[in-house]
């Protein structure tokens, strides 16, 4: 399988945090929150790859559970609200720490690295669901000034 018969299968599309996407699911029913009306559950597909191999730090208001489908192992840099840098790599190789699957909680900055290969495919579900008002990419000075300490390890992840 090559990177570009999965983004023409799954008729991806570029996206704005790096990689491509598409939506493949959202919920009929909608939920009141604090931020307005959103669908219960959304989902997409996501792919990085060896040209697009960042998803760039960003954070959401929703928590997201990403699954890994196929292709070369990605490492997730997590920030959590308290400052706590973590990083976890998602892929099919359990016995070496890999995890197929990923939450995570709505405040924590996130962003994914293809580790090597030509591609990474994953989908990720997200309650409540995705709407692009929730979501906030890195501005590298706000970052900077938020987490000085973590500046070096994190700055190739931020979004020119």
């Amino acid at each position: 399988m090559k990177k570009q018969e999965i983004i023409d299968a799954l008729g991806l599309k570029p996206h704005l945090e790096g990689g491509y996407f598409r939506r493949s699911y959202q919920s009929a029913g909608e939920i009141q929150t604090p931020n307005g009306p959103r669908h219960r559950l959304t989902s997409i597909y996501y792919l990085l790859t060896d040209d697009a191999p960042v998803g760039h730090l960003h954070r959401n208001r929703s928590n997201i559970l990403h699954y890994f489908h196929a292709g070369a192992p990605l490492r997730y840099t997590l920030i959590q609200p308290d400052g706590r840098l973590e990083q976890r790599i998602m892929g099919t190789e359990v016995s070496a720490g890999q995890t197929p699957q990923l939450i995570v909680e709505g405040g924590c900055w996130k962003a994914s690295e293809l580790i090597d290969g030509e591609f990474a495919l994953i989908s990720e579900a997200v309650s409540p669901g995705f709407d692009y008002a929730d979501m906030e990419l890195a501005r590298a000075e706000a970052i900077r000034q938020r987490f000085p300490d973590l500046w070096e390890q994190i700055r190739h992840l931020i979004k020119a």
